[in-house]
């Protein structure tokens, strides 16, 4: 096993599309959203088992989800939990961890996955991620997954690559975030586009450089903290930084800006779990095409996706294409079709009803 391999698993959204399910104190991450026995969080910390050593992974989070990832995952240390005093998205998050990580091993490669991702070939997926460390040892280049895509969704980004023949790894021509279906219709007909995974894989040079060269207000902000990361004083820093840093995604600062960025096409099984859709989609349905986690009776009830507390029987009767979920305090109903309003009720519930229902 690699001993300069090191994974960064980002654990820190809230998850809004997921609502009711996915709430502000226990994200969606920290669910057993496939009804397996296993949370999101664990289900990605142990699919790495294989790929670096127990004390090379390391978990970017909100502080106020420390306890959780703690209890999830008892097998790491403090220094191992990373915690961001708030959200800045994934430039900021993955600086952090880059620096850290640079300080306790320069010749670091790093693999950076969300905590919410399905993977449903294993096997398939150790050996994709192994050969992607490999190149990225070798090369200043910076490598992201791409997902040949089963549908025209509007809800991921696209990756358009340069289709050179042999070549395993593709270099990247254009990202194109979260398009309209006709547009994502037109991609998918292209066929030289892929889904952007948002798992990423770069030695810890070259993501440093990258940052240097597309972000360096960020880079200016964590070379103050190099002398402390590691140590007692690492969180104090942490906290002065972030309030400094801005809101930017991995994607815009630097994925998009570069030109050593490449793309490894991966059948790997795999689905982000940003909806409910996308987990209606990876399921099993019964016969009338529902898929089922709770104690329900389903009478004339066809394709819908219906997730309940265990302890509460529920009949359902003449729904077609529906969600229904419930959690806690609150049970949502809404049309497959629609549920892209998911993000609007749970701003609307926050500005009626309060913070209690988010």
């Amino acid at each position: 096993m690699d001993k300069n391999t090191y994974v960064v698993i980002m654990a820190g959204g809230i998850g809004s599309r997921f609502w009711p399910f996915s709430r502000t104190n226990y994200p969606k991450q920290f669910h057993d959203v496939l009804g397996i026995g296993e949370s999101m969080l664990q289900m990605t910390a142990k699919r790495f088992a294989d790929v670096c050593p127990p004390e090379n992974v390391f978990v970017v989070t909100n502080k106020d989800y420390e306890a959780l990832v703690k209890e999830q995952l008892p097998q790491l240390t403090d220094n191992q939990v990373l915690l961001e005093p708030i959200g800045r998205n994934t430039a900021p998050c993955i600086a952090y961890a880059s620096y850290k990580i640079a300080q306790l091993n320069p010749n670091a490669n790093l693999v950076v996955t969300p905590a919410d991702h399905v993977v449903l070939k294993q096997d398939v997926f150790t050996e994709v991620i192994k050969n992607a460390v490999a190149a990225a040892s070798q090369d200043d280049i910076l490598i992201t997954l791409g997902i040949t895509p089963s549908r025209p969704d509007t809800g991921y980004g696209y990756i358009q690559y340069i289709d050179e023949e042999n070549a395993k790894i593709k270099k990247v021509k254009t990202f194109t975030e979260k398009p309209n279906l006709e547009l994502a219709q037109m991609f998918l007909d292209s066929g030289d586009f892929v889904w952007n995974s948002g798992i990423f894989i770069w030695s810890v040079k070259s993501i440093l450089n990258a940052f240097q060269q597309h972000l360096s207000e960020i880079t200016e902000i964590f070379d103050e903290g190099t002398g402390v990361m590691n140590t007692p004083q690492e969180q104090n820093f942490i906290t002065k930084a972030y309030s400094h840093c801005r809101n930017v995604s991995i994607d815009y600062g630097i994925m998009e800006k570069v030109d050593n960025v490449y793309v490894l096409l991966a059948d790997i099984g795999w689905s982000d779990l940003g909806t409910w859709n996308s987990l209606y989609t990876i399921n099993e349905k019964d016969e009338n095409g529902n898929v089922v986690d709770g104690e329900v009776m389903l009478y004339d009830t066809k394709d819908c996706i219906i997730k309940t507390p265990k302890e509460r029987l529920v009949v359902l009767q003449g729904l077609e294409d529906y969600i229904v979920a419930e959690y806690d305090n609150v049970l949502m109903i809404c049309k497959k079709t629609e549920e892209q309003k998911v993000k609007e009720f749970m701003a609307d519930a926050k500005s009626r009803k309060g913070v209690d229902y988010i």
